[in-house]
């Protein structure tokens, strides 16, 4: 695999990610306008919103049932995976060229991401 053919295979991963992403997200908003966007809104009183779409796997779950929030969550998480991938993307690259410096580097920061991500969803 060449420094050219990987390039290539990131920023396909990138435009796709995104464009994918932006598709969900409006398909979700598109969806949650037609269900709700005639209902009046009470500003007289406040209620919290559910605590449904705020864990992964509820998000997905919520999305095949075809609930809007969680079809317009499921496109934010799909944005948010899309640089996430694409480090992982680098690193197989960097593995198959046998760069050994950038693989340690690119495992570091992909380590880094998927840490944070991890300890942000346990409320850490």
């Amino acid at each position: 695999m060449t420094d050219l053919k990987i390039e290539q295979t990131i920023a396909a991963l990138l435009r796709t990610g995104v464009l994918v992403a932006g598709a969900v997200v409006l398909a979700g908003g598109v969806y949650y306008l037609a269900a709700h966007g005639m209902e009046t809104a009470d500003y007289r009183k406040f209620g919290a919103q559910s605590n449904a779409d705020r864990l992964v796997q509820q998000i997905v779950t919520g999305a095949i049932a075809l609930r809007p929030r969680s079809v317009i969550q499921l496109g934010v998480l799909l944005l948010i995976a899309t640089p996430i991938l694409r480090v992982a993307v680098s690193l197989i690259g960097f593995t198959l060229e046998r760069d050994r410096q950038y693989v340690t580097i690119t495992a570091i920061v992909l380590g880094l991401l998927v840490y944070s991500l991890a300890s942000g969803m346990a409320g850490g």
